[in-house]
């Protein structure tokens, strides 16, 4: 039963991941006159892009692309499309995956506050929060029914 759920929130993530890379994560402004300017995952790349392109080809490549490809791959194994020989590649595709350091950066980044300004939480943080935290769950669960099959092997 497990891995059927985790079977359907691994897919929901294909449509959840880019949602939340594109909706408002964050709102700052200097001054709480003023307006406050919506920050979401790719204005702070595009940001990034303009002022250290290596560093954002980084955080790209490990913050966006990894991640979402593993969840790719495991959908395909999920369905039977890919044999169980690609779960090494998408174990290190997961290690390689920053999007959760990513997201306790954003969140230091809140608790932190900017020192002549503020910061509300918009509803994409919650959005980032639940992806991250369910591919996270999605791989335990399947290195949980690894071990639980390897241990029914022994018997």
């Amino acid at each position: 039963m497990a891995g059927v759920i985790a079977r359907w929130v691994n897919l929901s993530l294909l449509v959840l991941y880019p949602v939340a890379w594109f909706a408002p994560l964050m709102r700052a402004g200097l001054l709480p006159l003023f307006g406050l300017s919506e920050i979401s995952v790719m204005t702070g790349l595009q940001s990034l892009w303009q002022s250290d392109v290596f560093l954002a080809l980084v955080v790209t490549v490990f913050a966006l692309v990894a991640p979402y490809l593993k969840t790719i791959g495991l959908a395909l194994v999920h369905f039977g499309l890919l044999g169980p020989r690609i779960k090494p590649a998408l174990a290190l595709l997961g290690k390689l995956a920053m999007a959760d350091i990513f997201l306790i950066a954003l969140y230091i980044t809140l608790t932190k506050g900017i020192d002549v300004g503020r910061i509300e939480v918009a509803w994409g943080l919650y959005l980032f929060t639940f992806c991250i935290l369910a591919s996270l769950m999605i791989s335990v669960l399947g290195q949980q029914s690894q071990v639980d099959r390897g241990i029914s092997d022994q018997r």
